[in-house]
C-alpha cells in the first residue's frame, strides 16, 4: 500500500476519435478509439466528475449460469476437471479505490486519494478533490472532482484504481469508471479485462496538450502499487508504505 510526498515531466499526442457505442448515449472509449476531445466538445468549464462504481458478486452465484450454458454448447467439457477457485463459494473480498496522480504545468507533483486521506482541494492547487472513501462498493461509489476552470494550470492527470485489500480480482467486481464533463456525453469505461493477479490498473490519462484537454484510455494493468504506475509513467514520486484505519 502506498502513501506519498509529492512533487517533474512527460506526455505523448494522441488521436482524436471516439466510439459513441456506450449505453444510453454514453460514450464509450475502447481500444479502437481510446480518446475524446473535452476541447472540441465544449466540455472544459466547470467540474469534471469522475466515478468509480463496483460492486462484489459471489464466484458460485455469477459463474453457474455461465458454466451452465456452456456446457450445454460443449458437453464434452463436462468430462474436463473444474478450475478450482481460491474464494469457492464466497463473497469476493475486495475494496478498490479511486484515485488521481497529478503534474501542474508549474513542475508541481502529488496524488489524490483514500489512502492517507490526501482528498485534495477543488478551489485550490491541484484543483481536484476526491469525496470520500468508499470500502463496500456502494451504489455511490467514488468520486473524484477535477476542476476545469484551472484547465491552463493542468499538465497531466492520471485516474488510476488500484486494490487496496483483498482478492486481486478487477475482473470480478463489475468496476466501471465514468466520466461526468460540465457539456456533452459522459464518457465510460470497463475495467473488465481479466488480468487475475494485477493489483492497479491506470484506467485515463487526461493531458493538456497545446491547450487541447484530451481524455485517453489507457487501461494497463499492474501487479504492484501506486508507486509501480509511477514508474511506468515516469511521475517521479516518492513512496512509502500506508494503511487505512479499521473500519
Amino acid at each position: 500500500m502506498i502513501r506519498e510526498k509529492f512533487f517533474g515531466n512527460w506526455g505523448y499526442a494522441a488521436t482524436r476519435q471516439f466510439d459513441a457505442s456506450g449505453t444510453n448515449g454514453a460514450v464509450e472509449l475502447t481500444k479502437r478509439h481510446p480518446t475524446f476531445s473535452l476541447t472540441k466538445q465544449g466540455a472544459i468549464t466547470g467540474n469534471l466528475r469522475v466515478n468509480l462504481s463496483w460492486r462484489m458478486r459471489t464466484s458460485d452465484f455469477d459463474d453457474r449460469g455461465s458454466s451452465l450454458a456452456s456446457s450445454l454448447r460443449h458437453p464434452l467439457r463436462k468430462f474436463t476437471p473444474d478450475v478450482v477457485q481460491a474464494q469457492g463459494q464466497a463473497m469476493v473480498n475486495v475494496d478498490l479505490d479511486l484515485a488521481c496522480m497529478y503534474e501542474l504545468q508549474d513542475g508541481a507533483k502529488g496524488v489524490v486519494q483514500p489512502l492517507g486521506n490526501i482528498l485534495g482541494s477543488i478551489n485550490a492547487p491541484p484543483y481536484i478533490q476526491l469525496s470520500g472513501d468508499d470500502r463496500f462498493g456502494s451504489g455511490s461509489g467514488e468520486t473524484i472532482y477535477i476542476n476545469m476552470d484551472h484547465r491552463d494550470q493542468f499538465k497531466r492527470l492520471l485516474i488510476f484504481v488500484y486494490i487496496y485489500d483483498g482478492t486481486p480480482a478487477f475482473d470480478r467486481t463489475h468496476a466501471m469508471v465514468t466520466l461526468y464533463p460540465g457539456n456533452g456525453p459522459r464518457l465510460e469505461v470497463s475495467l473488465h479485462e481479466r488480468a487475475p493477479e494485477a493489483r492497479s490498473c491506470a484506467v485515463v490519462l487526461i493531458e493538456n496538450i497545446k491547450g487541447e484537454i484530451l481524455v485517453r484510455r489507457e487501461m494497463k494493468y499492474v501487479y504492484g502499487f501506486q508507486s509501480e504506475l509511477d514508474r511506468l509513467y515516469g511521475w517521479g514520486l516518492q513512496w512509502g508504505r500506508g494503511y487505512k484505519s479499521k473500519v
